[in-house]
């Protein structure tokens, strides 16, 4: 049974559409799958003409979100009396955004000041929808008093406390510092503001609205972060001149200071995500700036007034410091006048803003009661991992585990923001293997701030204990005991014998080292386990609807048919040990007896091996990918299959099949694909790609960990 969720706000500046994708992040990561509905645009103020909420939906929710209706339309409708027409005219297209969801999100209108029909309005969609409420607030300049009457009187307009379908409020932005004091300050460091749970304890027993009945359904804390436009977002905003564009479209505005002292003041500024406003004639700053980013500080950029551009000379000479992605704006008007506009941004995130939106995402549902609203729909949570509950999942078994990860690219940057990250969750313990000086400086650079019991191990330090252990490993190969040394100098190899001897529970590597450094090691020194006959590798995809595992991927250029038969057994034990039930395809260019030739035989050949091997699972083959996919195609290619058009396994027939197949449908599609994780070695040893985000890196951890438990 379908249930609905109508989210109100209690006034503007609440945060709505950040905190309704949130909460269908926080309903997807439990499984439920959910849909998002705005039934009437609402242009924002600064993107005329555009539905924002619905722009999000499509670049983030991985699916299209039906065409709202348009405001004025709505308007006029409501002057003519025809209300019930418009509120069918909703319903129907409801329905085409439900479809088969089991919990919809609707978002309802902001209220606006002297427009009482957007009252209405919402309260006539609730009934129409039949569905419960849910109110949005945030106290912004307000005292608790002030919050606390405005969020009764938003109730009232739903039948206040004694309506049963009027559930609770999410308080949003809960511990945002007074918005007098985040003005832009001349050379001052920004407010940072602490909320634990105490703070939040009191800020719900401050007011008096809630009780068993009216029930505080989440407390969103406030995070600095999740405000930081781009360098771009502001360029575009003030309509600057771009001088060197640098990094502007990764580089994030976490603090913005007008540099009016002299260079030797201003220095403590210079941190990463700091965008510097000053005269275009201020050519120390420019240079002060240039010597920050030469030592590693990732500035957001400068910005330079009063439409006075520096000479060519200082130009050429901060080419070095542009080269390391600094971007440097101009803009024609004086710096105080440029300072007011700051001041007075937009801090919404834009619709294209896409890693953004994901942070917010994740922020806000981790600070939402998903449980209880799952409780309250009456959802039967079937089988099916969304990519948000798988990695929910992820995070919830990594943490269960609590092992030790080690990291021999310890003095990578994505690799150390990865380690406190999972430090921070207690996703598992990891161990930087670097120099502890240069994992240090690293990360301070970075705006990276390393928890005091992170474990750091200097390479040089432990070398000498590996060297023998190594020797005995691998002397019936010739090695002696300087080949050993001199082998050990490498990071990976080192930390690959930590594992072997058991000082650590599993390795990630490969955020900047190829596969082959990754897994040549693990092969010579951990080796395979006594009833896997070859190490091979899996991918996690997640796709828009549900998580589905690809292999081998990455590992075996031209399986035979036994070789072929056990990476689909392996595979399909990895998918059953994280979550999901595997229905096993085995993929090639023809679907059942339809083709004949070499490849095909062998791929027939190894799916009846693999069904000898684990009778136990759903298993069958050749299948086309369509056929092993989509359920229409299955109908008519394979109408006997039992996994065919429902498949959750896929394996390929070969390396070269399955690589292109995963970077395709990685790429193309904008899916997150989690992987590759090594399938048969006695420990656990995962491979990274070296474009891997922090994200990618964080997940593999967990990944890591799992199998480490096991």
């Amino acid at each position: 049974m379908q249930h609905c969720f109508f989210i109100a706000a209690t006034g503007t500046a609440t945060g709505l559409t950040s905190v309704c994708l949130g909460l269908v992040r926080a309903l997807e990561s439990l499984g439920v799958k959910t849909a998002f509905y705005t039934p009437i645009s609402q242009p924002n103020g600064q993107e005329s003409g555009t539905e924002r909420s619905g722009q999000l939906v499509n670049s983030n929710l991985g699916a299209q979100s039906v065409k709202p209706i348009d405001l004025r339309y709505a308007q006029r409708q409501l002057s003519l009396g025809k209300t019930d027409a418009l509120m069918e005219e909703i319903l129907q297209r409801y329905h085409q955004c439900a479809e088969d969801a089991e919990v919809v999100i609707v978002e309802g209108l902001l209220q606006l000041a002297d427009e009482n029909y957007i009252g209405k309005l919402n309260v006539n969609m609730v009934k129409a929808l039949n569905a419960d409420v849910i109110l949005v607030a945030a106290q912004n300049a307000e005292s608790s008093a002030q919050l606390n009457e405005r969020i009764r009187m938003t109730a009232g307009l739903f039948g206040g406390f004694g309506n049963k379908r009027l559930l609770g409020c999410i308080l949003n932005k809960v511990g945002a510092p007074d918005p007098d004091s985040q003005q832009v300050i001349a050379g001052e460091e920004p407010p940072k503001v602490e909320v634990d749970a105490e703070n939040l304890q009191q800020v719900v027993s401050a007011l008096p609205v809630f009780n068993d009945t009216f029930r505080c359904l989440g407390t969103v804390r406030w995070n600095p972060s999740l405000v930081a436009p781009r360098t771009s977002d502001v360029c575009r905003y003030l309509r600057a001149e771009i001088l060197h564009e640098g990094q502007i479209h990764e580089r994030r505005v976490q603090s913005i200071t007008v540099c009016a002292r002299t260079i030797k003041n201003m220095l403590h500024t210079l941190t990463a995500g700091a965008l510097l406003v000053t005269p275009g004639d201020r050519e120390d700053i420019l240079l002060g700036c240039c010597m920050a980013a030469l030592n590693g500080v990732p500035l957001a950029g400068v910005v330079l007034t009063g439409g006075i551009k520096p000479s060519p000379e200082i130009m050429q000479l901060c080419q070095a410091a542009f080269k390391t992605g600094l971007p440097v704006m101009l803009v024609e008007r004086n710096t105080f006048s440029t300072a007011q506009k700051l001041n007075n941004m937009n801090t919404e995130v834009p619709a294209d803003d896409v890693e953004r939106i994901e942070r917010v995402k994740d922020a806000v549902a981790a600070d939402i009661n998903g449980a209880w609203l799952v409780e309250r729909a009456r959802v039967d949570i079937e089988k099916r991992l969304s990519p948000p509950a798988f990695r929910h999942l992820l995070v919830e078994r990594a943490r269960a585990a609590n092992k030790r990860i080690i990291l021999p690219e310890g003095e990578e940057p994505r690799t150390i923001q990865a380690a406190a990250l999972c430090h921070e969750k207690g996703i598992a313990r990891c161990v930087l293997l670097g120099r502890p000086d240069d994992v240090r400086q690293v990360a301070a650079s970075h705006n990276v701030t390393l928890p005091e019991d992170i474990e750091i191990i200097d390479p040089d330090d432990v070398r000498q204990h590996y060297v023998l252990p190594m020797v005995a490993l691998r002397e019936h190969k010739g090695l002696t005991t300087q080949l050993a040394e001199s082998m050990l100098e490498d990071t990976v190899v080192l930390a690959t014998m930590m594992l072997a001897q058991g000082h650590v529970d599993g390795l990630v590597s490969g955020a900047v080292h190829t596969t082959a450094n990754t897994i040549r090691p693990a092969l010579q020194l951990i080796k395979t386990k006594p009833d896997a006959s070859l190490v091979s590798s899996v991918f996690f995809m997640l796709l828009p609807e549900e998580t589905v595992v690809y292999g081998d991927c990455a590992v075996n250029p031209m399986p035979d048919a036994r070789q072929l038969a056990d990476i689909a057994v392996q595979s399909a034990d990895s998918a059953r040990a994280f979550g999901i039930e595997p229905r096993v395809a085995m993929i090639s260019y023809s679907t059942g007896q339809s083709g004949s030739g070499s490849d095909v035989e062998k791929v027939r050949e190894a799916t009846e091996l693999a069904r000898q091997m684990r009778p136990d699972y759903l298993i069958d083959g050749p299948l086309q990918y369509d056929a092993a996919s989509v359920p229409s195609v299955a109908a008519s290619k394979a109408p006997d299959s039992p996994v065919a058009g429902n498949a959750t396994v896929f394996i390929f027939p070969d390396l070269n099949t399955g690589n292109t197949t995963y970077k395709a449908v990685q790429r193309s599609a904008g899916v997150v694909s989690i992987g590759p994780m090594l399938q048969g070695l006695r420990k656990p040893v995962n491979d990274l790609s070296r474009g891997a985000t922090v994200e990618d890196i964080v997940y593999t951890i967990a990944l890591t960990a799992i199998q480490a438990g096991e």
